[in-house]
């Protein structure tokens, strides 16, 4: 994919491996990192699911450097940059933009709240003025039931409108499909609309979306991609229902836990079980229960211990 392109496909938000004293295991996120590229899905490092505000920037300007170092093709990273201070959100979307990252993923500074869409008009236009580089590509992070910051229709189309080539899509996490559809009957130019869920992939793939940024493209991306690949086909609504089976069960959890818990029993590494606090494990009782309902679904993560993890 040349740096120039704009994305689509599904992505997924890597889980984030920490060992038993909460330090990140970055040889085992690369092998996640490359596992999921043979699924056919990219790469949306520091997304809400890899416990992202949980990072330091120092450890994710690290980490990005290690994932490229370990051969990880730029061109299928999106990570996200979005901080709460504006100075921490510059630094690391510069560094990710100077590494040939595909694009950034982009929340709205989210500590105060009811604040204006001019001020985050400012925020995201600060961003692009100090990093000052033609090649970043922002895809702004809608995540209102997170971040209580909402990106509205009239804050994309000023942001749109003054920076056509910068800010190229937006990834919607509001878990409401009227919101979405909104976005894509807006009918801006080449504008790349993520759905947050692959509930929503195969309505967003007929109404002119670009794709899905899933939690669970962690441990379902093969079956989330042949949905994307073949959503005209007349197979796509049974593709469709039998991704939710998945999907609604992950969500019964707590889902950060509950993924992390799917791939240790999955790579047979049990410190992937670690989550940084405030975030707790999952309970014994709730990791066989989960595991249990997996086996009788005989699923599996085909294909993960062909990576280094």
């Amino acid at each position: 994919m040349p740096i120039h392109s704009r994305c689509s496909g599904v992505f997924a938000p890597v889980v984030m491996p920490f060992e038993r004293d909460l330090s990140v295991n970055a040889r085992r996120l690369v092998g996640q990192c490359k596992w999921l590229l043979t699924q056919n899905v990219g790469i949306a490092v520091f997304g809400t699911n890899s416990e992202a505000n949980s990072l330091s920037v120092d450890e994710k300007i690290d980490l990005l450097d290690q994932l490229i170092d370990a051969g990880i093709d730029p061109s299928r990273l999106m990570p996200g940059t979005g901080l709460c201070a504006l100075p921490d959100t510059v630094r690391l979307t510069e560094h990710a933009t100077r590494l040939g990252c595909a694009g950034v993923l982009m929340l709205p500074p989210f500590y105060y709240k009811d604040v204006s869409d001019d001020g985050l008009y400012r925020s995201y236009a600060e961003v692009i003025e100090r990093v000052g580089s033609n090649r970043l590509k922002i895809y702004l992070y809608h995540i209102p039931p997170i971040s209580q910051i909402a990106i509205s229709i009239s804050l994309i189309e000023r942001l749109v409108k003054d920076y056509p080539e910068t800010v190229v899509g937006i990834k919607d996490s509001s878990g409401d499909w009227s919101n979405t559809k909104e976005m894509l009957d807006a009918g801006w130019d080449d504008f790349r609309i993520f759905t947050g869920s692959e509930k929503f992939l195969l309505q967003t793939m007929r109404n002119g979306g670009a794709g899905c940024i899933s939690a669970t493209a962690n441990i379902n991306p093969a079956a989330i991609y042949d949905l994307y690949e073949n959503w005209q086909a007349p197979a796509a609504e049974s593709k469709q229902q039998e991704l939710m089976v998945l999907r609604d069960l992950v969500q019964r959890y707590p889902v950060i836990p509950a993924l992390k818990c799917i791939v240790a029993c999955n790579s047979n590494e049990p410190d992937w079980l670690h989550v940084r606090p405030p975030l707790e494990s999952l309970g014994k009782s709730l990791r066989d229960a989960l595991i249990a309902k997996l086996t009788e679904m005989n699923f599996h993560m085909k294909g993960l211990h062909d990576g280094t993890q």
